[in-house]
């Protein structure tokens, strides 16, 4: 009986793969379609049906971002070429779009350049380096096992260094925490796009008169969340509080 339903689930997973295969490749042929034809809304409709099947696919993103760039969408087409970068972050042809996009930004808020360092951290623990990063840990950790055993029973001949344990740990050590650094931010998007024109920058309070007005496509990062209200740091260093239905998760 347990055999039988096992091969039975096996069955329906099956199908329900290669209709999902096949209803990706037919919504990809549509948006396509659509957007040869400059039938930009169609398309961004298929595209959008695309994203939501396939939600790792730089791809999609991107496709996203030029439908709605020729839609005159600034905000939606910035959002999606960061997403494709978000995944992919030497995606060329994204940035290149994205720098286009953001050059038609009305009041475009230039960006305050990191320090070199905070730099080099960012791009280290880029959520896409997880995976290397524990593997490079796991491969340490195997070597550092190997050599306590060539140690243990090596009994003749050019000695390994004993400081070599050590040294695997710490790099093993090193590895880990880099790891588990952009696993962090793999599960916490901290960045979003402002969605609507001149949004309000507030205070602490969220009261009074507006810090300043955010243009619509500017990226900022995620300070801090409260109910209805989101603190944000704008490119330029400035920060302060949104309402949370004016920006969209990067």
């Amino acid at each position: 009986m347990r055999k039988t339903y096992l091969i039975s689930a096996l069955i329906l997973f099956s199908c329900y793969h290669s209709m999902a295969v096949g209803n990706y490749n037919a919504q990809w042929q549509k948006g396509t379609t659509f957007y040869q034809q400059a039938q930009y809304d169609s398309a961004a409709y298929y595209f959008e049906q695309i994203a939501a099947l396939k939600p790792q696919n730089a791809d999609v993103y991107y496709n996203l971002g030029n439908t709605y760039y020729r839609l005159n969408k600034i905000a939606p087409a910035v959002l999606n070429y960061q997403r494709a970068l978000q995944i992919n972050p030497d995606y060329k042809e994204a940035k290149d779009n994205l720098a286009l996009t953001e050059s038609r930004i009305s009041n475009h808020i230039q960006t305050t350049s990191d320090v070199f360092f905070l730099d080099w951290w960012h791009t280290i623990t880029h959520p896409n380096k997880t995976g290397a990063w524990s593997v490079a840990a796991l491969i340490t950790f195997i070597l550092i096992i190997v050599v306590l055993f060539v140690r243990r029973y090596q009994k003749s001949g050019h000695k390994i260094p004993v400081q070599l344990p050590g040294i695997l740990g710490f790099f093993c050590i090193c590895f880990l925490v880099l790891a588990f650094a952009a696993a962090k931010k793999a599960q916490q998007s901290n960045e979003a796009v402002v969605m609507e024109n001149d949004v309000p920058l507030m205070n602490n309070e969220q009261k009074g008169k507006p810090l300043s007005l955010i243009p619509e496509g500017t990226t900022v990062k995620i300070l801090d969340e409260k109910p209805n209200w989101i603190e944000v740091s704008l490119p330029d260093g400035r920060s302060g509080w949104v309402q949370g239905n004016l920006i969209d998760k990067i």
